[in-house]
């Protein structure tokens, strides 16, 4: 009786057996099969086969939930501000992934989301609702934070730009564009992020060098990128006048800028969130007006012509230059304008007045008998901002034609562009503040590219603006006190082409490279930066 039963014993194990190895050898066996060795469709020998089989037929262990690192910050120059890290994949560019806009939003940001579309190479959806893998652009006007300011959210799988005015997604944009150029991905995570300084740039002499248009433009790029919206534009001087003129087309020089160029230019500029700002100095550098003009020529008693200088005394000399704000004015759509004002050179007399009796008779006339040819310089500056003023531009002129002890004084509407501490008239930058004035920072000693390095200027390097400028330092190496911080609006690096040929076009733009990088961090954030040098450069370079 015990025979036949072990003899079924063996049976059913062998039979299990190979059951077991049919499923390890068919793992992908399909619902189909599964029902053909359902119970009743099989002899009670298959069905036991099945059932001995299922210890070898162990359920799948569930796949584990990725787990993924707290997050850290973008790598971006200038450094995002805060960054709030979370857990999760981040985001990079994929197949499908596009940028949209809120619907709302289209026409106002349909600009910043096609480039950035085509700058991570994905696509452009308009106005579609988002899915999965996209970039999405809003407008928050009731955010907090100035126009500026901006929050990149990445989270579950897709990336959210909002900020309550365009410049502010912009920089976003280029947060994100940044983050997956130096990363490869966007870090999971919120940054909010602002400025902490309004005005951040560079100021551009093409008077004395001629750039051209697609160097200007790929300039604005590079500024764009580093979150810069200032290109000042000084396109008069001794050596030439380089914009094209209606009004006075004798005073231009060859080359120059077209007026059509000039507009291609300051299209790119508003596209990218960068207001140009033009400057026509006077009553000094006036050069290359004064060789189609010589009778406004000022000429001290021994009939000796003055460098650059019209005679303010002469009612031509206003008429002329007014003509010329008046046409450029509209051509100039940005908010600011330059009025110059520095180094009229009449004034670098031991005694202005007894060298220029003009202008002296002038002042008291005009100002009563104290006055003297300061004043009558002051009444200058004043005049070309009454001209401006109507277009409801901000107004900036350089620290030395602002003087000290006159009888008549600057309007307080006027920002002072803060350079040197060494030109005559000039004062420590405490006098301007403590006068109320807003002043923004091109110091000299940090700031000025000067070509050929005359007057012993050195090229900036942008290691001594990373780790030595702040905002606060107007003159030299000193800062003022950080209680005046709220009345500078920030600081731009400045090309001076003083000796043009020193360097090609090519030349000056790597020359600036590192130290524009290095200024739009300290601009961007008052706070020590948190890379060492070495560090930030590297990933200037890789950016």
């Amino acid at each position: 009786m015990t025979t036949p039963r072990r003899h079924k014993r063996v049976h059913t194990i062998a039979t299990a057996t190979v059951a077991a190895l049919v499923t390890l050898a068919l793992p992908g066996c399909t619902a189909a099969s599964d029902e053909a060795r359902a119970p009743g469709a099989a002899d009670s020998s298959t069905a036991s086969s099945a059932t001995a089989a299922r210890p070898a037929e162990a359920a799948p262990t569930p796949t584990p939930s990725p787990t993924y690192p707290l997050s850290t910050a973008p790598r971006t120059i200038p450094a995002v501000r805060e960054h709030e890290p979370a857990r999760g994949p981040g985001w990079k560019p994929a197949p499908g992934a596009r940028v949209v806009v809120a619907p709302d939003d289209t026409a106002a940001l349909s600009d910043e989301a096609k480039l950035l579309a085509g700058e991570l190479s994905i696509g452009y959806g308009g106005s579609a609702a988002p899915r999965a893998g996209d970039v999405e652009l809003s407008l928050d006007e009731g955010a907090a934070g100035g126009p500026e300011s901006y929050t990149l959210d990445v989270k579950d799988g897709r990336v959210r730009i909002n900020g309550p005015d365009q410049a502010g997604v912009f920089y976003g944009t280029r947060t994100l564009k940044q983050a997956v150029k130096s990363g490869g991905s966007a870090p999971e995570g919120t940054v909010r992020d602002a400025p902490a300084k309004p005005q951040r740039g560079l100021n551009l002499d093409i008077a004395r060098k001629f750039y051209t248009p697609d160097w200007i433009q790929d300039r604005l790029r590079e500024m764009a990128d580093l979150k810069l919206n200032q290109l000042g534009l000084h396109f008069s001087d001794d050596q030439a006048f380089r914009i094209q003129s209606d009004t006075h087309p004798e005073i231009v020089s060859t080359p120059h800028l077209t007026k059509a160029q000039v507009r291609e230019i300051n299209a790119l500029a508003a596209r990218l969130h960068i207001t140009v700002v033009p400057e026509i100095d006077s009553p000094g550098h006036l050069g290359a007006v004064l060789r189609a003009h010589p009778d406004l020529q000022l000429r001290d008693t021994q009939g000796r012509a003055v460098k650059g200088a019209v005679d303010i005394s002469n009612p031509a000399s206003a008429k002329l230059v007014d003509e010329l704000l008046r046409e450029y004015i509209p051509l100039f759509p940005g908010g600011s304008w330059h009025l110059g004002a520095d180094e009229y050179q009449a004034l670098v007399y031991r005694d202005p007045q007894a060298s220029f009796p003009q202008l002296a008779r002038a002042a008291q006339q005009r100002y009563g008998p104290s006055a003297r040819v300061q004043d009558l310089a002051t009444g200058w500056l004043n005049d070309r901002a009454d001209v401006v003023r109507p277009s409801g531009k901000a107004l900036k002129a350089w620290n030395d034609g602002f003087f000290a002890g006159g009888v008549t004084s600057a309007a307080k509407d006027i920002q002072v562009e803060y350079w040197t501490g060494k030109e005559t008239g000039a004062r420590p930058p405490l006098e301007y503040l403590r006068e109320g004035r807003k002043v923004v920072n091109l110091n000299d000693e940090f700031l000025y590219y000067v070509l050929g390095q005359p007057n012993q200027f050195t090229y900036p390097t942008g290691k001594r603006i990373y780790e030595q400028w702040t905002p606060l330092v107007l003159r030299g190496t000193t800062p003022v006190p950080a209680s005046y911080g709220p009345q500078i609006l920030g600081g731009r690096l400045a090309i001076w082409s003083d000796l043009a040929g020193a360097q090609t076009q090519a030349q000056v733009a790597a020359g600036i490279q590192a130290p524009l990088a290095a200024l739009s961090q300290k601009v961007w954030d008052s706070r020590a930066p948190q890379l060492p040098w070495s560090d930030f450069k590297a990933l200037a370079d890789r950016l």
